[in-house]
């Protein structure tokens, strides 16, 4: 077909229709010519060469092009895998900065620069055509009645983070229509939302859902997908799989209908991103975005040796984030998902990778430092993963302000303390208390900088946890070789689903001592979603490959577990009330106005005050924990003076009960008993504590009394 070519603008990036046509950019350095294909309903392909470089950005205008048009680009150059570049126009590429994909990447040696037959591997050269197997970039109308939609900027002491799937959440979900599980819609729908709003989340974490590589190669061949979505193939485009009303541009408004959906329910809306790699993977992987644009400048290659590339991940390769490019099509996509999608934050994967400027990882990389000074990044939600498989990449407490940490050290402290081994009660008290020992530092950090989870998708779910000492990963085809090995867990006497009822009645005390501990700590708490309802996986702690109902979301356990759904919303619901388990600044440890009595205290089971040689003892097995509720520095959002109850939290992780004693110097106030784990709801009749009288703590339980007034 006939098709005029304007020389159009060199920006913004990617594909723009005005209304009357469409602006086509690509920035390739290293391209020495560039074709535009476009694909009829037929998947007829017309190409059309870009003639008009400005600044390496290859560029051109199309009048009459609009949205739904489906394209692609073939990228001429080098194939000279050794100095680093794979250019192949026999393949065709997603556009970097496409706002929409139709399609997925299908299987086969067509997908590859290099010819799977040839001996030389990947310094071959394949003169197979990609086009029948790879998605189409798809040119879309960005229009969109926001009406009154702003993003919610809920404060951090008041955030509680639900993390889930966006297809797992719905996909079994009996209460919505089965065209619309598993989809933005799925989420969006009454039934999904209720169950939230009732939990009292603040936000959903979606694990990805930039566009990504949903069956690569080693997974097609045992039959599996990709689940989790960790090898994006773009970073603007909303993933296709998850729309319920088409994918020409019809998955960017379903999208943004979920946003808007949750935001007028009150959730925040926070996206798990990935821009430490890209589902191409290592040199021997298929060409189908970057590594055929401009593979040198996109990716971290090795210094000497550029057929090859730089590894933080274990995922194949590390995108170049020295390279100004990279960093603005990063920036450009944080922006992107603000201000035209409404996202309210982000949480890194394997953020170390990102701050890396050459083998070390640099709290003040050029990542951080552009982050910082952008005026629209810089005021949502930043969640690091910190850490990545390199050297030095494990850095938990060491990311600069602004920014929040998913706190591996809470978690593992927190299961090694209520399975009974090893852990001193110092380390305990600083996981409580917001990680202060991580995290305040002259910088201004504060216990927001702390996510505190006991479980995530990357594990063990909660009843899991409980119910397993070792993964069982079988499904996943490789003989259980996958997933993480130590994963302080413990089964409570058998392995699995069991009929005993003392193991049964122990595991549930269990996930009550882990979600009570996590909603009373200073910090930010996140759930993983299904531990509610007693999600299982089976003993899988590696379900990146399970797009089946070892990951999606059983929504009969309702049924059975209804004690521990509505203990959570409870438990929620209560940690919204108390101000005191939820502040901004941190504990001083000391009296404050000269009242005797300090913000927070420590005590034995006896009574008495701990002292530093108990700090350090190497069992942890019980402590007392008294929270000061008139002693809150922060002031409320307009100044006036915050004031709450004031809690004895007693725990006991030995294995037979303790009696404990009131604390001296508190024994003439009454407490009520709010909490006490052994049972499955919260307290409803009223027992007093006062004077000596000891308060019963059963065996690996915790207790919480509320002084009254």
């Amino acid at each position: 077909m006939y098709v005029a070519l304007w020389p159009g603008n060199v920006y913004p990036l990617g594909s723009c229709w005005d209304g009357k046509g469409t602006n086509f950019t690509l920035f390739s350095e290293n391209a020495t010519g560039v074709e535009l294909c476009l694909f009829d309903r037929d998947d007829e392909e017309t190409r059309i060469q870009l003639t008009e470089v400005s600044n390496f950005v290859w560029h051109g205008y199309i009048p009459g092009i609009g949205p739904g048009q489906r394209y692609g680009y073939r990228v001429h150059g080098p194939y000279a895998p050794q100095e680093g570049h794979r250019f192949n126009p026999n393949k065709l590429l997603i556009d970097p900065y496409t706002k929409a994909i139709a399609g997925e990447v299908g299987n086969g040696p067509e997908l590859y620069g290099y010819s799977w037959e040839s001996e030389e591997a990947d310094l071959s050269f394949s003169d197979l055509d990609s086009a029948p197997l790879m998605p189409k970039s798809v040119v879309v109308d960005q229009s969109f009645n926001w009406e009154d939609d702003k993003l919610l900027r809920t404060p951090w002491n008041e955030t509680i983070i639900y993390e889930t799937h966006v297809k797992g959440f719905t996909k079994l979900h009996p209460d919505i229509p089965e065209e619309l599980r598993g989809t933005y819609a799925g989420m969006a729908h009454p039934a999904a939302i209720e169950h939230l709003q009732r939990l009292g989340i603040s936000a959903v974490e979606l694990m990805p859902v930039h566009h990504f590589l949903s069956v690569p190669g080693h997974l097609a061949d045992k039959g599996l997908k990709n689940y989790w979505g960790y090898d994006s193939i773009n970073y603007f485009a909303p993933h296709s799989e998850y729309s319920s009303s088409g994918t020409l541009g019809e998955q960017v408004r379903e999208f943004k209908e979920m946003v808007k959906a949750l935001h007028r329910a009150g959730i925040e809306v926070i996206l798990d991103v990935v821009y430490n790699h890209t589902g191409e993977g290592n040199h021997m992987g298929p060409t189908l975005s970057m590594r055929g644009i401009d593979n040198a400048n996109y990716y971290r290659l090795v210094d000497g040796d550029a057929r090859y590339y730089m590894d933080f991940t274990g995922c194949g390769n590390s995108l170049n984030v020295r390279h100004a490019q990279v960093l603005k099509m990063i920036m450009d996509s944080l922006r992107y998902w603000v201000t035209e999608m409404h996202v309210d934050g982000f949480r890194f994967d394997l953020a170390s990778a990102l701050a890396r400027e050459l083998y070390e990882v640099d709290r003040l990389s050029a990542f951080f430092d552009i982050i910082h000074q952008d005026p629209t990044i810089a005021d949502v939600k930043l969640i690091a993963e910190p850490w990545d498989i390199g050297t030095g990449g494990y850095q938990v407490g060491n990311f600069p302000v602004l920014w929040s940490e998913w706190n591996g050290k809470y978690r593992d402290t927190a299961r090694d303390f209520w399975r009974g081994v090893d852990s001193t009660l110092g380390e305990f008290a600083y996981r409580l208390t917001g990680s202060p020992d991580l995290y305040y530092q002259e910088n201004g950090r504060r216990p927001n900088a702390s996510i505190n989870f006991i479980t995530a998708h990357d594990g063990f779910t909660l009843n899991d946890l409980v119910s397993y000492n070792e993964k069982h990963n079988e499904a996943n085809g490789e003989e259980s070789r996958d997933g993480e090995s130590h994963n302080r867990s413990w089964n409570c006497g058998a392995e699995g689903e069991t009929d005993d009822s003392e193991v049964l009645q122990l595991r549930e005390r269990q996930r009550r001592n882990f979600l009570v501990t996590l909603m009373l700590s200073q910090g930010i708490p996140m759930i993983l979603g299904g531990d509610e309802m007693g999600r299982t996986q089976h003993g899988n702690n590696n379900g990146y490959c399970q797009d089946s109902e070892i990951s999606w979301f059983n929504w009969d356990l309702v049924q059975g577990n209804t004690d521990l759904l509505d203990f959570t919303r409870e438990l929620i619901y209560f940690r919204r009330q108390h101000p005191v388990f939820r502040r901004r600044k941190w504990f001083q440890g000391q009296a404050i106005h000269g009242s005797g009595v300090s913000d927070i205290m420590w005590f034995n089971p006896d009574g008495s005050e701990m002292d530093q040689e108990q700090w350090e003892i190497g069992y942890a097995k019980s402590m007392g924990v008294f929270l000061n509720g008139n002693m809150i520095p922060s002031p409320g959002k307009q100044g006036q003076r915050i004031s709450d109850d004031s809690f004895l939290i007693f725990l006991n992780a030995h294995y037979e009960t303790l009696e404990f004693n009131l604390p001296q110097g508190m024994q003439d106030n009454q407490w009520v008993l709010v909490i006490d784990t052994k049972e499955p709801r919260f307290i409803q009749e009223e027992s007093i504590y006062t004077g000596d009288r000891t308060v019963p703590v059963t065996a690996r339980s915790l207790v919480l009394l509320r002084q009254m007034v």
